[in-house]
C-alpha cells in the first residue's frame, strides 16, 4: 500500500487487499481457514499498516490490465508534459526571429518558419512515438532525457565510442 503504516486505510484499501488475499487463496497459498481470518482482518482493519501486515508473507501480485493501463496512460502523460515543456522553450527563438522579420519590413518568404520547423518536427515525431500505433515510451524517454542533459542526436555515439578521437601510435 503507498503511504505510511499509520495512514487510515479507506474501504477502496480494505477491499483491495481482500481482492489480493482471495487471489491467493485461489492460487493455493493460502487454505480456508486462513483465508476466512485474513479477510475479517482486512475489513476491519484502520490502517494502511495493518493492511500490509496481512499480504507481507504472500508474493506480489502481478498488475492487472486496468491497472497496466492506467500507468502506461501515466506514463505517457507525463511524457507529453515534458515534451511540450521542452518544445515550449523554442518559441522564444521564434519569437524573436519573427520579431525581426517584421522589423525588417515583414516582406518576402516569412523565414523564421525554418526556426519554427526544429521546433514541430521533433514534437511531431515524439508525438507519432507516444501516440501512434505502436508506442515506443521507451525512446521518447530516452531522447527527452537527452535533450535535458543537453546532448544532440550525434552525441549518443561519439559516446558510445569513446567521445570519437582516436590516438594514433
Amino acid at each position: 500500500m503507498a503511504g505510511p503504516p499509520e495512514l487510515r486505510a479507506s474501504d477502496d484499501d480494505r477491499e483491495r487487499v481482500a481482492r489480493e488475499i482471495r487471489e491467493h487463496y485461489a492460487a493455493g497459498r493460502l487454505d480456508e481457514d486462513e483465508l476466512n481470518e485474513r479477510l475479517e482482518t482486512a475489513y476491519a482493519a484502520r490502517t494502511v499498516g495493518e493492511l500490509d501486515t496481512l499480504r507481507a508473507d504472500l508474493p506480489a501480485l502481478p498488475a492487472t490490465l486496468a491497472e497496466q493501463q492506467a500507468a502506461v496512460a501515466h506514463r505517457r502523460a507525463e511524457l507529453q508534459r515534458r515534451l511540450l515543456q521542452q518544445s515550449g522553450g523554442a518559441i522564444v527563438p521564434f519569437a524573436i526571429c519573427t520579431g525581426i522579420w517584421f522589423a525588417a519590413g515583414a516582406s518576402g518568404f516569412f523565414w523564421p518558419l525554418w526556426v519554427a520547423l526544429f521546433t514541430i518536427l521533433p514534437l511531431l515525431r515524439n508525438g507519432w512515438r507516444l501516440y501512434g500505433p505502436a508506442p515506443e515510451l521507451d525512446r521518447v524517454e530516452d531522447e527527452l532525457a537527452r535533450r535535458e542533459r543537453g546532448e544532440h542526436h550525434g552525441d549518443r555515439r561519439r559516446h558510445r565510442h569513446g567521445g570519437g578521437r582516436h590516438r594514433l601510435h
